[in-house]
Parts: structure tokens; C-alpha cells; sequence
């Protein structure tokens, strides 16, 4: 438990601290006009009041990773929660902060074209697929992963139905004026998400969780060995942490925020309270059936084909917070990925708009980027969910590491402090590079870990070293 309390401690002085340094680095200035104003169009530029936005922003982003990824995460020991906090405050609150002003600053552009300003037209072009990628699998497993838990609540109405129910709804909040849906029922599952992290961080203290601590070791808690904490780990556990799918969102938020000044609480903050919302979770799963073995032995007793995070989130919700209180928690773990799959569809859409110039105002024309997308969407949903998830995490980490040097470059020729960002982007470059070589087929090439290693180790080291010509050559 004083882990635990330390590590939560942690995250609440990062977003005091380290949150103003970065603010100061980027340099804020309140008095300039934002694209919310200078863009205004009633669908995707519209003005919204700081906490709506940070609010649809933290839900954007609060998807399964922070609940599912921190339960999977912790299976290998009390190191996920140095993680979770080393990871929001240095890498992952830095990286959404960064991406979500340098997109105010060039009036509300998608993540590819930030990126391609400061990468290259190369890397734009690849970015634009690779994020569209992305966002249509976040869209499919974010339809997939609810839709199963209303289906196991509901007995009388079947996982097809929820799934078009759920499909339909994504389709409309992607074509319709943000303030019409999005700003409207956000605050809803906002108060469940809310309450579903409050509630379960009461019955932690209040049964006495046996958390586990930081000194019962950091390494060898997961039962299959084969799963090496590096780089499986720092993959499991990305929204809790960093996820470049949050790049993604943030354009979408930066087209609607009233000033400059509120982008620590919007983008900073919010990240900062997803670390906290996985921390949480990763107490929970931990503590809730006596120990990490306990955890683990439950999940490997559960059906090859059964979502373990979910089950896992619907018994400790049922057991500490009863009938009402269990409902609500678990509608606030349905509410944070509806609320991520309707937004990714629509960047989606913002991204394919961006670089085709398409005018997004009149509906067909938003119809005639949305249609293919939900087609895409509909056909990859036919896929198994845990061959789904595992793509999505190693293609969101990865985009996060693209995203983390375009910052870094970008403040490099600012003249700022760009060692912030430069080195959460070599532990990802490792991290993505070594997961990409060890991991099994498909995902993967499935080598050996130490050749794996070794290898993610020299793509690092040359990108660090390219890194560093380039700015010798033309950031002086």
C-alpha cells in the first residue's frame, strides 16, 4: 500500500510540477488567438469551455489501454507501477501536451501533417497511412471490446446487436458536428468513468488491499516466462503510460479550446489522470485476489477464449461495489473505449480530409471520406479480438515514438529544452524496435530475445546518431 500511495502522490505533484516546466518550455501565450476562433466552421471548429474539453479529451484517450493494459500489465510484478508513473509524467503526458499545442499553433492540424513538418514529406506519407491504420483498428476494437461486456449483461439481446448498435452510434458521432453528441452526452460518461475510479481506490483502502510493493522486486512475477518484461511490458501497458493514439486526439481538441493557457489542464492533465485511473487498476487486479498469484492463477483458470481483463473488471466491480455500484463501474469501462472508437473514427476522417483538402463542412463531403472508413472498420471487426489488441498496441506504441521525435525536432529548432522529449523517444525506439524482432507471429518476426535486443539496440543507437548529424547539419 505505501507503494501504491507513493506512486499516486507522484503522479498528482507531476502534473504540478513538471506540467508548468513543460508549459514554460512551449511557451503558452494566452493572449493568442486559437483556431477554435480563427477556424470557426460549427462542425469540427467550435469553442468549447476548458473542462468540456478536457473532459472529451481524457475520454478520447481513456479507452480499454488504462484499464485492460494495466491489469495485463501488472501481471509482471509492482514494476508496472513505476511504469505507469515514470511513464505519464515524463513521456506520455510531455508527448500529448506537445502534439496538442503544436497543433493549435498550426491551426488544428492532424498528427500526420505535424509530424510531416517536422520529419519530411516521406514520413508524412507514411504517417498518413499509419495512422489511418491505427485509428480504423482502435475504431474496430473499441466496437469489439464493449460490445462484448453489454452482451455478457444483457442475456436477451445478442454481441451482433450490441455490435451494430454500437457501430451506428460511431457512425453518427463521426459525421455530426462535434457539439451536437460528442459535446453533449461526454459529460455522462464522464461522471461513470468517474466514479468507477473513484469508487475502486475507496475499496482499496478501505479492505486493506494487499498491494504489492516495490521491494518484493521489480522483475519475475509473470508466470510466462517467455513474456519478457522488456519490452512486453512497456507494450501492455500503453495508455496508462504513453500511446501515441492520443496524438491522434489531440487535434481534435485543439480545434476547440478557447486559450492557450488551458493546455496543461487539457492535455497534460488529462494524461495525467489516465495514469492515475491505471494505477488503480493495476492496485486492483493485483491486490483483489490476495496476490499477484492469485491474479494470475484466476486468469489462467478462465476459458481460452474469455477476455481476462474483462472478467477481471466485472468481478472486482461486483465484489467491491455491489449491484448499483458494480453497474455503474462497469458502464464507466464501457463508456471510456465508446468514447475512444467514435473519436478515432472521426480523426479518421480529420486525417483523410487534412491531406486530400477536402472541405469538411457540407455533409456529403464528410460522407464521401466516412463511408470507405466504416467499411474498413466493418471488415477488420471480423478479426479475433486478442489478435486485434495485440496490433493495436504495437502500432499505438510505435506511433508514439514517430510522434516524440517530431517533437523533439521541433524544439530543437526552437532553440528549447529538447532533451524532454528526446529521451522518452530512445526508450521507445528501443521499446518498439525490440518488440517488433521478439514478438511472436504475426506481429511480429519471432526471434530469439537476446538477437532481438541486440538488434533493437543498433536501430536505436543509428537513429540516435542520425538524429544528431541532422542537427549538427541543420538545427545550429
Amino acid at each position: 500500500m505505501i507503494s501504491f500511495i507513493g506512486c499516486l502522490l507522484f503522479l498528482i505533484v507531476g502534473y504540478l510540477v513538471y506540467g508548468r516546466i513543460m508549459e514554460r518550455i512551449f511557451g503558452a501565450e494566452p493572449e493568442r488567438p486559437t483556431p477554435a476562433y480563427t477556424m470557426q466552421d460549427g462542425v469540427d471548429y467550435v469553442p468549447m469551455s476548458w473542462w468540456r474539453v478536457f473532459l472529451i479529451q481524457f475520454l478520447n484517450i481513456a479507452g480499454l489501454g488504462p484499464i485492460f493494459g494495466a491489469i495485463m500489465g501488472v501481471m509482471f510484478g509492482p514494476a508496472a507501477f513505476l511504469w505507469i508513473v515514470i511513464g505519464t509524467i515524463f513521456g506520455g503526458a510531455v508527448h500529448d501536451y506537445f502534439s496538442g499545442m503544436m497543433s493549435v499553433r498550426e491551426g488544428g492540424a492532424s498528427l500526420p501533417e505535424l509530424v510531416g513538418q517536422q520529419l519530411g514529406k516521406v514520413v508524412k506519407l507514411f504517417m498518413r497511412l499509419f495512422s489511418l491504420l491505427l485509428m480504423i483498428l482502435v475504431g474496430a476494437v473499441f466496437v469489439s471490446g464493449p460490445a462484448g461486456l453489454l452482451a455478457g449483461m444483457t442475456p436477451d439481446i445478442s454481441l451482433l446487436a450490441w455490435t451494430i448498435i454500437i457501430f451506428v452510434y460511431y457512425m453518427l458521432a463521426t459525421l455530426l458536428p462535434i457539439d451536437k453528441i460528442i459535446g453533449k452526452i461526454y459529460p455522462v460518461f464522464g461522471f461513470a468513468l468517474l466514479f468507477m475510479a473513484v469508487g475502486i481506490l475507496f475499496a482499496l483502502f478501505y479492505n486493506n488491499a494487499p498491494i504489492p510493493e516495490l521491494t518484493s522486486g521489480l522483475t519475475g512475477h509473470h508466470p510466462n516466462k517467455a513474456l519478457h518484461i522488456f519490452p512486453i511490458m512497456f507494450v501492455s501497458i500503453a495508455c496508462g503510460a504513453i500511446s501515441g493514439f492520443h496524438a491522434t486526439q489531440s487535434p481534435i481538441m485543439a480545434r476547440c479550446i478557447k486559450n492557450e493557457k488551458y493546455g496543461r489542464r487539457c492535455f497534460y492533465g488529462a494524461m495525467v489522470a489516465e495514469g492515475i485511473v491505471a494505477l488503480i487498476w493495476a492496485a486492483a487486479a493485483s491486490s483483489f485476489f490476495g496476490s499477484l498469484s492469485g491474479l494470475q492463477e484466476y486468469t489462467a483458470g478462465l476459458p481460452a477464449t474469455a477476455n481476462k481483463a474483462a472478467e477481471v473488471v466485472n468481478i472486482i466491480s461486483k465484489d467491491w461495489l455491489g449491484a448499483a455500484g458494480g453497474f455503474l463501474a462497469i458502464l464507466g469501462v464501457i463508456a471510456a473505449p465508446l468514447t475512444s472508437g467514435d473519436t478515432a473514427l472521426r480523426s479518421a476522417r480529420l486525417i483523410t480530409a487534412d491531406f486530400l483538402r477536402i472541405d469538411q463542412k457540407p455533409i456529403i463531403k464528410r460522407l464521401l471520406i466516412s463511408i470507405p472508413l466504416f467499411v474498413l472498420t466493418f471488415l477488420i471487426l471480423q478479426m479475433n479480438f486478442d489478435i486485434l489488441w495485440r496490433y493495436f498496441a504495437w502500432c499505438n506504441q510505435t506511433l508514439a515514438v514517430f510522434t516524440l521525435w517530431a517533437i523533439t525536432v521541433y524544439l530543437c529548432r526552437k532553440k528549447k529544452l529538447y532533451i524532454i522529449s528526446l529521451l522518452p523517444a530512445i526508450f521507445m525506439t528501443m521499446v518498439c524496435s525490440t518488440y517488433f524482432l521478439v514478438a511472436s507471429r504475426p506481429e511480429g518476426l519471432g526471434l530469439p530475445y537476446p538477437v532481438s535486443l541486440a538488434t533493437g539496440a543498433v536501430i536505436t543507437t543509428a537513429t540516435v546518431v542520425f538524429f544528431f548529424l541532422w542537427k549538427r547539419k541543420d538545427c545550429t
